[in-house]
């Protein structure tokens, strides 16, 4: 544990030079990927010795390296999107866990702190950190909770929040009948349009550029908020819950999709997630009971709540919580 941030840091440098993407042909001495990347000879050469310690990179004689299967995750196409987290975590995030005893004092996210703005300001002012973070969520869409919820009977369904549509594109893909609405910042959906028509869902697509606290696109049969609200904090979480209740018409359903803390002791990987909400983000994860008590104070009823079983798959799952408008006799705001 003492040696973790050289390790991720060291996998920071393999995520940021691309050594992966380098390697996909093969092993490659480190001095040949030090001039095709830029690196030091010597320092990259360390730095592969390194990584090979860690089961990343396969170790050859005259300093020549290969990819491991666990290395290979880190090719800019693989699925999870390891490349693209690994850098936002590796960069701005990184130098606010430099400042984390600011939080721990106040309670607010070092990021602001640090960089003297919100983390979301931070992206919309700075081009580099913007991409790095919307190709994370683009390629890490929660498709395996998403793949629990059944959109048979619906028509039209809003993916709040949802970046560049890769969420969207994968339910769009398994119901052939749906049509959606890809809600995001215009920062967000600026790549939208052509992941959309690589995934050949386009023409049932709506893309739509701004803000979830100002309003959401009215009269879908349900809604979705992936990995949305674990980023605020309770008072702008539920200005977004409202704005996304406003907008539901009778019988639509929300649908959320975040990591859910057990009411248990023990190691869960959403604890760890919670401190980088805090730190970076000044958000949260949440207990059901937390979820729950926020989604009647939205006006919701939750109705099913899936949580993930724990595993090797426990640190990439998702619960999914869905939930029902309450009428406004049926409730008293608070």
């Amino acid at each position: 544990m003492t040696t973790a941030p050289w390790a991720f840091q060291s996998l920071y440098v393999a995520a940021k030079l691309g050594l992966a993407d380098a390697l996909e042909e093969g092993p490659r001495p480190s001095d040949d990927l030090a001039e095709e990347t830029g690196a030091h000879p010597g320092a990259l050469y360390r730095f592969c010795r390194a990584l090979a310690a860690l089961g990343v990179l396969n170790e050859y004689p005259d300093r020549v390296f290969g990819t491991t299967p666990v290395g290979a995750a880190l090719r800019s196409d693989a699925p999870r999107g390891l490349r693209h987290f690994i850098i936002v975590n590796g960069e701005e995030s990184f130098r606010a866990w430099a400042d984390v005893m600011h939080t721990v004092r106040t309670g607010e996210a070092a990021f602001d702190h640090v960089y003297g703005m919100s983390h979301f300001a931070y992206l919309a002012q700075e081009a580099g950190a913007s991409t790095s973070f919307n190709a994370m969520a683009r390629t890490g869409a929660p498709t395996q909770a998403v793949d629990r919820c059944d959109f048979g009977k619906d028509q039209v369904v809003v993916d709040v929040g949802g970046g560049a549509g890769g969420l969207l594109a994968h339910v769009l893909e398994r119901y052939p009948q749906l049509k959606g609405i890809l809600l995001d910042t215009p920062e967000g959906v600026a790549s939208a349009s052509e992941l959309l028509a690589s995934r050949g869902v386009l023409d049932r697509a709506e893309i739509t550029g701004g803000s979830f606290f100002d309003s959401v696109p009215t009269g879908a049969d349900s809604y979705i908020l992936s990995r949305v609200i674990h980023d605020w904090n309770d008072e702008d979480a539920l200005r977004i819950l409202r704005t996304v209740r406003r907008a539901m018409p009778p019988g639509a359903r929300l649908i959320l999709i975040d990591k859910v803390i057990p009411d248990v002791a023990g190691f869960h990987p959403g604890k760890f997630s919670d401190l980088q909400m805090l730190v970076v983000l000044g958000g949260q994860e949440r207990t059901l009971d937390e979820l729950t008590a926020l989604l009647d104070r939205a006006g919701f009823r939750l109705t099913d709540s899936q949580m993930p079983e724990f595993g090797p798959e426990a640190p990439w799952a998702e619960a999914l919580i869905q939930a029902t408008a309450v009428a406004p006799d049926e409730r008293t705001e608070r």
